[in-house]
C-alpha cells in the first residue's frame, strides 16, 4: 500500500511500459535471432471489461496485418497498479513473451490454421514464465524493488498450483481460494477476484504454465551442459519457438535433435 509504489494516473502507467518497452527491446538483439515481423503496440484495457480481467493480456495480430499485437494493461482501480509489478507482467505478456511466441506462429503460413491460431497451454504460458526469467539478460530488474515483482510473481506462481488443485481436486470453495492468496501473496483485490474466478472456470490452466516453464528451463540447462562453450541462447530461443506451440514430448525430441547436430 505504499504509495511511492503507485502511479499518478492512467498517462503515467502507459508511459512506464513505453519506457520498459525501449529498454528491452535495446537489448533483445543479444538473445534473440528470430522475431515476429508484426508491430506491437501498449494499451489500457477497455473500460467495459477492466474490472473483471487481469493485470495485462496480450491479443495476437490480425492476420491480414491491420491490426498490431496488443499489450493490453489494467487500469482499473488504479492504486492497485504497483511499479514493482511492471517488468515481470511487461516480460510474460509482451516482449519477448506471448508476442514473440504467439505473432511468430501467426507468421508460419505453412501451417494449417489450427496450428497457427491455436496451441498448448503449456507450452504457451510456460514460455510466458520462462520470459521472466530472462528479465536481467534483458537489462530489466536492476532495483530490487523491481526484482522483488519478479518474486512475488513466481510466488504466485506457487500459489496458483494450490488453488487450482485446491479447487477441482479438494472441493475449496471461492472463498478459501481468496483467503489463501491473500495470506500468501502481496495480490491486489481486484487481482485476486479476477483470478480466483478464472481458475474456478478454467481447470489445471495453473498447473499447465508451471509445467511448460519447468520444462523450457530444464531444456535450457541440458542445452548449456552439453554443449558448453558452443551453446548459442539465440540459437537456443530460435528452435524453441520457430514451429509454433508444441506438445512439450514434441518440444523435448525436437531441441534433443538439435544438441545433437550441435555437437556434430
Amino acid at each position: 500500500t505504499d504509495p511511492r509504489f503507485e502511479f499518478s494516473d492512467e498517462a503515467s502507467l502507459l508511459a512506464h511500459y513505453r519506457g520498459l518497452e525501449a529498454k528491452v527491446n535495446a537489448r533483445v538483439g543479444e538473445l534473440f535471432s528470430l522475431t515476429p515481423r508484426a508491430p506491437f503496440q501498449i494499451r489500457p484495457i477497455e473500460a467495459f471489461r477492466a474490472q473483471s480481467a487481469a493485470g495485462g493480456e496480450y491479443m495476437t495480430p490480425s492476420e491480414d496485418g491491420s491490426r498490431p499485437g496488443i499489450f493490453y494493461v489494467n487500469t482499473f482501480d488504479l492504486p492497485t497498479r504497483k511499479t514493482w509489478d511492471a517488468e515481470d507482467l511487461f516480460l510474460h505478456e509482451a516482449i519477448p513473451g506471448h508476442h514473440f511466441q504467439l505473432a511468430l506462429q501467426q507468421e508460419l503460413t505453412g501451417l494449417p490454421a489450427f496450428r497457427r491460431f491455436g496451441g498448448q497451454t503449456a507450452f504457451i504460458e510456460g514460455w510466458g514464465l520462462y520470459a521472466e526469467s530472462l528479465g536481467r539478460e534483458l537489462g530489466v530488474y536492476t532495483d530490487p524493488y523491481s526484482y522483488f515483482g519478479r518474486l512475488q510473481g513466481e510466488l504466485w506462481r506457487a500459489v496458483r498450483l494450490v488453488v487450482d488443485t485446491g479447487l477441482h481436486d479438494q472441493g475449496w470453495s471461492r472463498e478459501q481460494v481468496l483467503a489463501y492468496m491473500y495470506a500468501n501473496s502481496s495480490v491486489s483485490q481486484p487481482d485476486a477476484v479476477a483470478e480466483a474466478e478464472r481458475y474456478i472456470a478454467w481447470p489445471g490452466q495453473a498447473l499447465a504454465y508451471k509445467t511448460g516453464e519447468l520444462k523450457i528451463q530444464a531444456l535450457r540447462r541440458e542445452a548449456e551442459q552439453a554443449l558448453g562453450e558452443r551453446f548459442d541462447i539465440r540459437a537456443f530461443h530460435a528452435q524453441v519457438l520457430k514451429d509454433g506451440s508444441v506438445p512439450l514430448e514434441v518440444l523435448q525430441a525436437k531441441l534433443s535433435d538439435w544438441i545433437v547436430q550441435q555437437q556434430a
